[in-house]
Parts: structure tokens; sequence; C-alpha cells
């Protein structure tokens, strides 16, 4: 969590254009996770997360991204000829 939040600001906490505060951290992780974990789409996952869907959708594509970028070298890398 604080690796992708280090990562891309888009995960933190921030005050929208009229000053109310917008979507926590881990609301935005929770509905990333429940649309990976389950296989659920953005309608399924808006309900519970109370986002939209275009906002899930940013979190997801964002998610990706920060996952691949941050582990790919340590843990998402191509298996050896000898791993095969």
């Amino acid at each position: 969590m604080y690796d992708v939040c280090n990562y891309d600001t888009y995960f933190i906490q921030k005050y929208n254009a009229i000053g109310v505060l917008g979507l926590l951290l881990k609301q935005k992780l929770t509905a990333t996770l429940r649309m990976l974990a389950y296989g659920a789409s953005s309608d399924q996952v808006d309900e519970i997360a109370r986002m939209r869907k275009s906002t899930i959708l940013e979190c997801l594509v964002r998610f990706y991204d920060a996952i691949e970028t941050l582990y790919t070298r340590d843990y998402l890398s191509k298996p050896a000829p000898r791993d095969l």
C-alpha cells in the first residue's frame, strides 16, 4: 500500500476543487483489489466502494502501472531456462 502510494500520488487523499476531501487510499485500493480478486466489473464495485466507474478504472490502470514498475524486476521476471 505504501509503495504504491509513494510511487503514484494519485492514491493520496487530497482536497478537491471545492475544498472537500477526496477518496481515501484504502478505498481506492480496496476497489481495485476487489476487481482483481473476484473478477468483478466496475459496475459491481461502484456500489460497494461508493466511487464512480471512471474513478475505479483509473485506479485499476494506475495500480497495474505501479505494480509493474515497482516489482517486475524482483517478482515478475521471466523464468530462466532451468526453471522451465
